[in-house]
């Protein structure tokens, strides 16, 4: 369980009455940001709970904003930030995986939205919602990334009509584009890790993870490598990526998805790069366990504790980790019946 990693050894204990959660609802990943108001904001994803959160967050999943005066929480839901805008919209149906970042005066929400054009599921049909049904195979293939941009963490936010990364016909992104992790690198560009899948024939690839560039917000996202920066041939396969850079370079936390990395699956990992394009894991990679201890002393092992971000100080520094988590042992996110909502994980100071 333990790990040498700089983070790991960083982490102190969870406050149990911190994070986000929200009655009638699945809460999921989450990014948070010190407003101009020097209060803590959090974009969130949702699902209501009467669907299955597997492939509910693909078709029916909102971006919503809570806000607290502390890191920590507990987070307070103040506005749905980005509903359901009908069928026609590539991000009509579903906008879920948040990454909030500031570039310049400019609040840029990045995300995952998709569509489909079947009817809504709703408590009288939620049983037909299946990871096998049509509702699952249209969302997933219609994920791309897209942008909002705002002046302020309050809104209004300008939603655009087309993504800025779309899947390519022949690349390791040709089935779907999901997951953004941007950050602003040290010569002012936009970097942007993102997950994809690939064709197989009629099916899709494992998880990649490929970098994109943007020389700002007025030009588009180029993806600048041929081949994915982490993969099932290249590092391991991992998901749910948070990038951020400091002094030193760039960094990114990421879950071992099958464990092939740590020997332990569905922990963090920590890797480091000069450029965004060549990366290499830390000399102790595993960053984090599914195991936490709360701050009444005692511990829990989550099933899934997925989609990490960080709050990051002016210096580059991590202060704070944010996740979901989904209650239990099991890792069947299919469920119909298991709670899922965010915690906070404070960081001691380096």
């Amino acid at each position: 369980m333990s790990s040498e990693n700089p983070i790991f050894n960083r982490i102190k204990k969870v406050p149990r009455n911190g994070g986000f959660w929200q009655e009638g609802y699945r809460v999921w990943g989450s990014s948070v940001v010190q407003g101009d108001d020097g209060r803590y904001h959090m974009f969130v994803s949702r699902v209501p709970d009467y669907m299955r959160f597997h492939p509910g967050w693909m078709i029916a999943s909102e971006i919503v904003r809570a806000s607290s005066d502390t890191p920590e929480g507990p987070y307070k839901f103040k506005e749905v930030v980005l509903p359901s805008r009908g069928a026609e919209y590539w991000d009509g149906r579903s906008t879920h995986n948040p990454r909030l970042i500031k570039v310049g005066n400019k609040y840029v929400l990045f995300y995952m939205g998709s569509t489909h054009p079947f009817e809504d599921i709703t408590p009288d049909n939620a049983e037909l919602l299946t990871p096998d049904c049509a509702w699952c195979t249209v969302g997933r293939s219609n994920k791309r990334i897209g942008i909002a941009v705002s002046d302020s963490v309050e809104g209004p936010w300008k939603r655009f009509d087309e993504p800025v990364l779309k899947t390519k016909p022949g690349t390791y992104y040709s089935f779907l584009t999901s997951n953004p992790a941007p950050t602003v690198g040290p010569d002012g560009r936009i970097y942007m890790i993102f997950k994809s899948r690939q064709y197989v024939g009629h099916k899709h690839s494992s998880m990649n993870l490929g970098l994109a560039v943007a020389d700002s917000l007025d030009t588009p996202f180029r993806v600048v490598t041929d081949s994915p920066l982490f993969s099932t041939n290249n590092i391991g396969q991992v998901e749910d990526p948070f990038l951020w850079a400091d002094q030193s370079g760039f960094h990114i936390l990421a879950k071992d998805h099958g464990g092939t990395i740590t020997s332990e699956a569905g922990v963090g990992i920590l890797a480091h790069s000069d450029d965004c394009l060549n990366w290499t894991l830390d000399p102790a990679p595993k960053a984090y366990s599914r195991t936490i201890t709360w701050d009444d002393g005692t511990t829990e092992t989550f099933g899934n504790m997925e989609r990490v971000s960080g709050l990051v100080d002016d210096q580059g520094n991590l202060t704070h980790l944010f996740f979901a988590v989904w209650k239990g042992e099991k890792t069947n996110v299919a469920s119909a019946e298991a709670k899922a909502w965010n915690i906070v994980m404070p960081l001691a100071d380096l």
